[in-house]
């Protein structure tokens, strides 16, 4: 990013802030959750799902497995039909329940607190590491890059890149680290709220109104 590029980004970060902080003073995480093992298994199911189907799924499911023992002790193809609404619930299941008997063998049963540890489990990239450091523990290291934040980025020409961690390395680089957490929230919202993904007339979006060529582009 050259520097008059990135001076551009850096003031229509800074409005992105004052728009979205307005729109959507508290946004926060939507996900259910008890505790900080239902917290890192929600989030994992998140993956290509929505959070509406997630909580409708760990419902049900954190009755059924209430703490990390029982993740540790789950029949693999129960556990699969239990979360299959969710999809790739194969995957899922290994990643979630290997990442239960790691976090008890090598944690003492508590989920990790550090960007390092958390990036060792099965399931968990950085996404899902800053949603769980930010909400479990209130350490922010990074921004969360989901699906609404990543084609928003790109929609807002905030970033040259399509991979969430180069996203997520740019956005660090622009907006207030102070803005970090609630970035991700916010931009969900607007997502859902405001500009969906599907293809539509936004020109009187309010992001789009600080950057208009916003409106033509549709990663």
């Amino acid at each position: 990013m050259d520097e008059h590029k990135y001076g551009e980004r850096k003031e229509r970060a800074s409005q992105v802030v004052e728009v979205l902080n307005e729109l959507f003073p508290n946004a926060r995480i939507v996900l259910h959750y008890g505790s900080h093992s239902q917290m890192l298994v929600a989030v994992v199911l998140s993956a290509q799902c929505t959070d509406k189907k997630v909580n409708e799924v760990t419902d049900t499911l954190f009755q059924k497995y209430p703490d990390l023992e029982h993740y540790i002790n789950a029949d693999s193809a129960e556990f699969e039909q239990d979360i299959k609404p969710t999809g790739f619930y194969r995957n899922k299941t290994k990643n979630i329940l290997a990442a239960a008997k790691i976090v008890k063998e090598k944690y003492n049963s508590t989920v990790p607190n550090t960007m390092k540890a958390l990036l060792e489990l099965p399931g968990v990239a950085r996404k899902t590491a800053n949603i769980v450091l930010g909400n479990a523990y209130g350490i922010v290291e990074g921004i969360a890059v989901d699906t609404h934040v990543r084609r928003l980025s790109i929609k807002l020409d905030l970033t040259d890149n399509t991979n969430p961690d180069k996203i997520e390395q740019d956005l660090m680089r622009i907006f207030p680290e102070a803005e970090w957490f609630a970035l991700n929230y916010r931009l969900i919202e607007y997502g859902r709220q405001i500009c969906p993904a599907r293809k539509h007339s936004c020109s009187d979006h309010p992001l789009t109104k600080i950057y208009p060529p916003a409106a033509n582009i549709w990663p």
